[in-house]
């Protein structure tokens, strides 16, 4: 069952109408956390983290007092090229044997707009600690499906720069410029559902 990565679970928190007790999954079918990188300056490489865990906390009266915290598997990594993906596994990149989560740990949530949060976080790669803001839309409003759950949606942005992580791993090319562009483009759709009683 495909679970994928990062700060992303954050697109349920201003959801109206939805109690602060109410315990929610995630729906891995149709959530997603997506990363895209140039590649020898001409083209992006996609990819995704495929399992992670996550707590979330919704205070529907206090929008402020709502919070993330994730916890992602740095080796569920799937560009779906597998030599690629064993060489971001590696020191050169990740290092999951010697650091084997990614985490995202909110500090502040912000109305920013009509459906618009910001939500102010540490994310940790290889060890190191860099406050980042996502720019979250929705969620879109709360549902009830076939089976009486109610359903969540939305999604979430970021960029950062690698080498801020330490994942400064370079080859240049002979005819000019870089193998791996340095913005990371950060993308997260998400759904999560409560049980109904």
């Amino acid at each position: 069952m495909r679970k994928p990565a990062l700060f992303a679970l954050v697109l349920c928190l201003a959801a109206p109408g939805l109690a602060l007790s109410a315990p929610w999954e995630f729906d891995a079918a149709h959530t997603g956390v997506h990363f895209k990188v140039r590649h020898l300056m001409v083209a992006h490489v996609r990819g995704d983290f495929e399992k992670f865990t996550g707590k979330i906390v919704y205070d529907e009266s206090d929008i402020t007092k709502s919070s993330a915290d994730i916890t992602i598997e740095a080796a569920s990594i799937n560009t779906r090229v597998a030599k690629r993906d064993e060489h971001l596994r590696s020191p050169d990149f990740l290092d999951v044997a010697k650091f084997p989560t990614i985490t995202f740990k909110s500090k502040k949530v912000e109305k920013a707009g009509d459906g618009k949060l910001k939500m102010t976080g540490d994310l940790t790669i290889k060890g190191v600690t860099k406050e980042v803001v996502l720019d979250v839309e929705g969620p879109a409003p709360a549902i009830k499906d076939m089976q009486g759950n109610i359903r969540v949606g939305g999604s979430a942005a970021t960029k950062i720069n690698r080498k801020d992580f330490g994942l400064t791993w370079q080859k240049m090319l002979e005819a000019g410029g870089v193998a791996v562009g340095d913005e990371v483009e950060i993308t997260i759709d998400l759904e999560i559902f409560r049980k109904p009683g």
